[in-house]
Parts: structure tokens; C-alpha cells; sequence
């Protein structure tokens, strides 16, 4: 069974550890750490849904 690689939307590094996400009009948006969750916010917040 191969397992599916997802990379963060912001870095491009794996996405390891579930829970850094945010909702925007694209889509769900998948982050490896806090830090790039909180920097894609702050760029895209035109983007974001509550």
C-alpha cells in the first residue's frame, strides 16, 4: 500500500503532523508547522474563510 504525501501549501516541506490547516476559498489548506499556518494567513487574508 504506498502511502500519499501531502506538502504544505506555503513551504513545500511534508505535511507531518495533522492539525495546521485553514479554510479558504480555494480550499482546505494543509501546513507543516504553526509558523507557516500563521505567514500564509497574513498574506492571504482575502482568501480566508471563518
Amino acid at each position: 500500500m504506498k502511502e500519499t504525501k501531502v506538502n504544505c501549501a506555503l513551504c513545500g516541506l511534508p505535511v507531518e503532523i495533522d492539525g495546521f490547516t485553514t479554510n479558504t476559498t480555494e480550499g482546505l489548506k494543509l501546513f507543516c508547522c504553526a509558523g507557516c499556518v500563521s505567514v500564509y494567513r497574513l498574506l492571504n487574508g482575502d482568501k480566508l474563510l471563518d
